[in-house]
């Protein structure tokens, strides 16, 4: 977390600042499912005016640059997403 990378086997994978953020909130908090806005405060703080649908977005990408990993990001219907390992 402290270089903000993410490695996934040998291979450094390129993240956004704003998957970066998110991707660090689940793993403070593995297995802990949020909400939409929720995950938005906690990653990007309350001064984000974006909707929260942004979200699904930010997961959609994350999901395919961890697809080589263990790690997985789950959708929890009518909750939210949590990391699973």
């Amino acid at each position: 977390l402290e270089r903000r990378e993410l490695l996934v086997g040998e291979e450094v994978v390129l993240l956004r600042t704003q998957e970066f953020d998110m991707l660090r909130v689940f793993m403070e908090h593995p297995g802990v499912a949020f909400d939409r806005a929720r995950l938005l405060n906690l990653a990007w703080g309350y001064d984000f005016y974006g909707q929260t649908r942004t979200v699904d977005v930010h997961v959609s990408k994350l999901r395919k640059k961890l697809q080589a990993s263990q790690v997985k990001i789950e959708t929890m219907v009518g909750v939210g997403y949590k990391l699973v390992t």
